[in-house]
This record gives C-alpha cells, structure tokens and sequence, in this order.
C-alpha cells in the first residue's frame, strides 16, 4: 500500500527533518509540506530532499495567487533536479481570506486561473521557451536557465467544490482531496475515475495513541479548528451531513473562539473525516479509505503527546504497510 506522510503546522523546522530522517528507514511513498501561513514549503522541501534519499516529496499546497506560474516553474525544477526526480507539485486556490487579507491580491476567477496556471506551467517545466497570451497570465519569451531532469513534474490539484473537482479529472494528474466524508469519497471517486484515471490522494487527519480517547480528541480538535476557520470546508461538510454539527462548532467559536468548540464534533464525524485511535484503530481506518478509492492516503500526523514518541508508532504501527 501506497502511504503518504504530511509533516508541518502543528511540527517545528527541526521535528519535522526528525520525522523525515526517521521515513527515510522505511518505504514511505511520499513526504508532503503543507504552507499555509507558517514554513515555506519548498525551503523546508529542499532540505528534506537531502535528508529523506527514497520518498517522493509534495508541496501541499502552494497556492496559484502568492507566486508566479513562472516562479513556481523555477522552483518546482529546483527541487525536482534536487531530489533526484522526485517532486510531486500540489496546487490550490487557497482561501478568499488569506489571499486577500494576508497577501492584498484580489481572490478572483479561481477556475480560469488555474487552467491557465497549470497551461503555463506545463510549458515551463518541460524546457520550452514560453510565450502565453491568456486571461489572467502574459508571458513572453519565458525560459527556465536550468535544464529539467524531468519534461513532465506531477501535478496535483487541490479540489473541494464539484467545479474544481471537474477541472481537476480534465488537466492534473492528481487530486488532493480533505475532509470529505468517507461515503462521500467513495461516491465522487467512483463517479469521477470512471471518466478517467487520475492519482487519488487524500490527506487524512492522523491521530494515534494506545489511549483511543487521547487520540480521537487530538483529531476531534483538528477538525473544530478547519470547521471554524475554513469557510469552504464548513459549508461543505453542512452540505454533505453535518449541518447541525458545523453550525454548532462555527456558532461556539464566534462565542468563545477554539477552546471548547471541540466539544460539538461528533464521534461521527471523527469517524467519517479522520483516521484516529489505537495501532490497531488507525490501521483499519486506513484501509476503509482505501476501499473508498484512494490510491494514496496521506496522512496528516498530528502528535499525540510528545511528537517523536507520536511518530515513531505510527511508523512503526504502518511499517508492514508500507510497500
């Protein structure tokens, strides 16, 4: 079975090259960083590519409004002449809020853009010369000064709505899917590999202890914190099962902010958007997801107690699945 890894947000610079040092004794598929407002992900990147020699590596995700299609050509060649061929490139839109409040862009024409991102990119990468008269991107005479090792870098797209889950299936070669109800999953990806085969991959809050109910309130915290923050997460979790419980988590966390609000995610939802609980639990969570569709299961540590002893069971609890 095919495991990803994401390490990042809730780990410092230093915890996560540990966790990379320590997947690098085993058959990891991947090791994905996240960048949302903390690490830079292709600085931490290229440096995990140094310490992790087997893994893929995958940005997780780098957002289509901060950088330039162009820069991240550049960058995206960098780490995969680094790595030795081993860069995954994960894109998203991001959030109205943080490109607009924390970055001063207009969020705007997220599907438009993205086509002519990944158009632009995939001239770039390949070594041709770019010359690109669009919508929303003009370049001219464009040229990586570095030769890729590879003409053609994976690229995986994050996708939440059914539109950009469309454009996803039609232009990448992946898709990063989160918090999507488990019978949810199975539905979408049955209905959307049928059209054609693409790389699933989703991302899945990962919790373990040999205390089950340590591990399912670490992930019940987790999922308060993207149901109180993340906009299009809330309202598709409202529109896909969990009305009554989004709306209990938003309207706590307008009141009290996230102390508590983890109070209201329901064992339900832990079951349907986590994998979370003892060795034993978080295995068979993680082949149920596998069931579901999912080629490539990610998953998103997040430590139960101290972060080394954290990850060094769930590696060692996945060991016989990594292969």
């Amino acid at each position: 079975m095919r495991l990803g890894f994401s390490l990042g947000s809730l780990l410092s610079v230093e915890e996560i090259f540990d966790c990379a040092k320590v997947l690098n004794d085993y058959s990891a598929d991947s090791i994905w960083i996240p960048e949302t407002w903390g690490m830079d992900c292709c600085s931490i990147l290229s440096h995990v590519s140094n310490i992790a020699k087997k893994p893929h590596l995958g940005s997780s995700i780098i957002n289509i409004y901060s950088r330039s299609p162009a820069l991240v050509a550049m960058s995206s060649v960098t780490l995969d002449t680094l790595s030795g061929g081993r860069f995954m490139l994960g894109l998203g839109t991001s959030s109205k809020a943080i490109v607009e409040d924390w970055h001063g862009l207009k969020f705007s024409s997220p599907l438009g853009r993205m086509r002519e991102y990944v158009d632009v990119l995939r001239l770039a990468m390949s070594g041709q010369k770019v010359s690109y008269d669009g919508e929303f991107f003009s370049l001219k005479n464009f040229g990586l000064l570095i030769r890729p090792p590879r003409t053609r870098i994976p690229i995986y797209l994050a996708a939440i709505n059914q539109k950009m889950v469309e454009l996803t299936w039609e232009i990448a070669d992946g898709v990063i899917f989160y918090l999507r109800p488990l019978q949810e999953l199975k539905t979408t990806i049955a209905k959307m590999q049928s059209r054609k085969k693409i790389d699933v991959a989703c991302q899945l809050i990962t919790c373990i202890s040999n205390d089950s109910e340590k591990a399912i309130n670490r992930a019940k915290q987790t999922i308060a914190f993207y149901v109180s923050v993340g906009e299009i997460y809330r309202k598709f979790l409202a529109s896909n099962g969990f009305q009554k419980e989004t709306t209990a988590i938003f309207e706590e966390y307008k009141k009290n902010g996230l102390r508590d609000n983890q109070v209201f995610v329901t064992d339900e939802m832990v079951h349907s958007l986590s994998v979370c609980g003892t060795p034993e639990d978080i295995r068979k969570r993680i082949h149920q997801f596998v069931d579901a569709g999912i080629d490539l299961p990610i998953l998103q540590f997040n430590p139960v107690g101290t972060v080394g002893e954290s990850f060094d069971l769930l590696v060692k609890t996945l060991a016989s699945d990594m292969k």
